[in-house]
């Protein structure tokens, strides 16, 4: 894991990301939303993801990009068919500002709930932050990719205030009565209370940022770990990955990168050494 650790950190001043080139191409949500299972939607935004579950004309969104991506996640909900007040709650995998960006939003303009795990509803609150500090990126600004993702996040609204006071907490029953009807699975570590949600129905699920596939300042493609500035515990982040292989859905949707068909078990492992 430490060398795994150390090869991302040298390998970080290298040549392009392949996923930072997105910065440089238009967003639109007919390239950018796919349907890689019946009824589930995939997002890809410019820097982080978000996913649309729906059941007839209702929908639960899982994560909600940046602040500044408000108006893709309104245009992508649009783009399925669906009426953004239509959305039955927004599921947050946690509490980081490229993943709860709409979230306020959607609350106050449309009342829609806001459900998270216990262990991120302070954060969501906004009485405690677990995100990487500035410091943290500053130090590694001289590295291209991560100066180019730093003026992004500057740009998408990164270090706004992005509490959600009307916020909630999920139980197995709530979450069982939404549309996709998902499971969430607790993997600590990114953040306290990070969680993936299973979509069984569809074979899905929905990883956050416990398992991603590419990142802006990651020279890689495929199952990969974030670098270790972002994750609130680097051991247990590590360790959430075996409640990922005992997920037995197939299709990856993480929170950064593409989505993936991957056996999580195998996938796990290979991280995990």
């Amino acid at each position: 894991m430490q060398t795994a650790a150390k090869t991302f950190l040298r390998s970080s001043s290298m040549g392009p990301s392949p996923f930072l080139a997105r910065r440089h191409t238009p967003w639109h949500e007919s390239t950018a939303v796919t349907e890689p299972a019946e009824g589930v939607f995939f997002v890809e935004g410019p820097a982080s993801n978000w996913i649309i579950a729906r059941e007839g004309q209702d929908f639960t969104l899982i994560d909600g990009g940046y602040p500044a991506d408000l108006p893709r996640v309104l245009d992508s909900i649009r783009h399925t068919g669906l009426r953004p007040e239509r959305a039955a709650a927004m599921l947050i995998t946690h509490g980081h500002v490229d993943h709860t960006g709409s979230a306020a939003w959607f609350s106050a303009e449309y009342g829609t709930p806001v459900l998270c795990s216990p262990g991120e509803y302070r954060q969501l609150l906004g009485e405690e932050k677990y995100q990487v500090s500035p410091g943290q990126v500053i130090l590694r600004a001289w590295r291209p990719r991560v100066f180019n993702w730093l003026v992004h996040v500057l740009q998408a609204g990164g270090l706004q205030e992005n509490d959600i006071p009307d916020a909630g907490i999920w139980d197995i029953a709530r979450l069982a009565g939404l549309p996709g009807a998902p499971v969430a699975v607790p993997t600590p570590g990114h953040s306290p209370g990070h969680a993936a949600y299973r979509l069984p129905g569809a074979g899905a699920v929905a990883t956050g940022d416990a398992l991603v596939t590419g990142h802006a300042i990651s020279p890689a493609a495929g199952p990969q770990m974030l670098h270790p500035m972002f994750h609130h515990d680097i051991e247990a982040a590590y360790r959430a990955l075996e409640a990922l292989a005992a997920v037995p859905e197939r299709l990856v949707l993480p929170g950064h990168g593409p989505s993936m068909t991957l056996d999580l078990a195998a996938a796990s492992a290979a991280l995990r050494r």
